[in-house]
């Protein structure tokens, strides 16, 4: 009997225990500390319906008053593909200098101390606050042959900067360096530097711990910046109209090309353009969130 009262004494749980096991029990039944579920997903599917769907579906609605031979024959002609052409290939070209321009940025603000870094930090958001209106006015100045930079080239090397492909890929590289920058810049701030000091004990030269150790950690920052870059880049209007020239076939962009459409009140041929852009985009970031599922993995080991 006595052993029995024991082991039902040992089995008795204390009514503050109760309590405060069933207040831990309601705490992990509830996933945010922000109430109601349907509320919050009703919220951000409105937002997101405003914001994002409705406007991109009324693209598809004005695309739709063209037949599909219209629509082909829109998105095809010889000048629309060559204003693809200058777009996707100057973009692409910006996108792969701003890799190692912002790598490099990065990488000096995260590993050196210096007077005036925290300004070079802060002037690196500097095209995402400047109107992209003055940046290319401000670009357009500054290389043509009679501004600073664009006068020291044409007398040394007798390249012309602006009104060609090469000025649009300057313009693309200043509006598209933050996206790299801010995407490694957090990457590098939180990798432990004892994978370094392991790899100098075992004997490893600089350049083979940057490809072993750091490389693959900062690779899928440097595929999202990249790909975020070069999205940018291909609907950029304000900074380029101006250092473009929009000379047809040679220096003219896509967006140049649907504002050029809306002038002239041609709704659908201006929506059929933008509705590809905005395909392309979509399938630019389709492929970056694959490469960066793949790496991720390759990465933790699970692939």
């Amino acid at each position: 009997m006595r052993s029995e009262l024991l082991r039902a004494s040992k089995t008795v749980v204390p009514p503050q225990r109760l309590a405060r096991r069933s207040v831990l029990m309601k705490l992990q039944k509830s996933k945010s500390i922000i109430p109601g579920f349907g509320l919050t997903f009703g919220v951000t599917i409105t937002i997101l319906s405003l914001i994002v769907l409705i406007p991109l579906c009324s693209l598809v609605v004005y695309s739709a008053k063209l037949s599909p031979a219209e629509f082909w024959h829109t998105i095809t002609r010889e000048r629309v593909l060559s204003s693809y052409y200058v777009s996707i290939g100057t973009s692409l070209v910006a996108a792969l200098v701003n890799v190692f321009m912002g790598l490099a940025l990065a990488w000096v603000l995260v590993r050196y101390e210096f007077r005036g870094k925290r300004f070079i930090d802060g002037i690196i958001e500097l095209p995402f606050a400047l109107p992209t209106a003055v940046a290319g006015i401000s670009l357009t100045h500054l290389t043509t042959t009679n501004g600073w930079v664009g006068k020291i080239a044409y007398d040394l090397l007798g390249v012309k900067l602006a009104y060609t492909p090469l000025g649009i890929t300057i313009a693309l590289v200043f509006i598209g360096i933050p996206f790299v920058a801010r995407s490694v810049q957090p990457v590098l701030e939180k990798f432990d530097i004892q994978y370094e000091e392991a790899a100098v004990i075992l004997g490893a030269s600089r350049l083979r711990i940057f490809w072993k150790v750091i490389f693959p950690e900062i690779l899928p920052a440097l595929i999202s910046g990249f790909t975020l870059a070069f999205a940018r880049g291909v609907g950029e209007y304000g900074s380029v109209v101006f250092i473009s020239g929009n000379i047809p076939y040679e220096t003219e962009i896509a967006p140049l090309l649907i504002m050029s459409k809306l002038q002239e009140f041609d709704y659908a041929s201006a929506t059929s353009i933008a509705l590809t852009l905005l395909l392309l985009a979509f399938v630019i970031l389709s492929v970056n969130a694959v490469f960066q599922s793949i790496v991720s993995k390759r990465i933790s080991g699970l692939a």
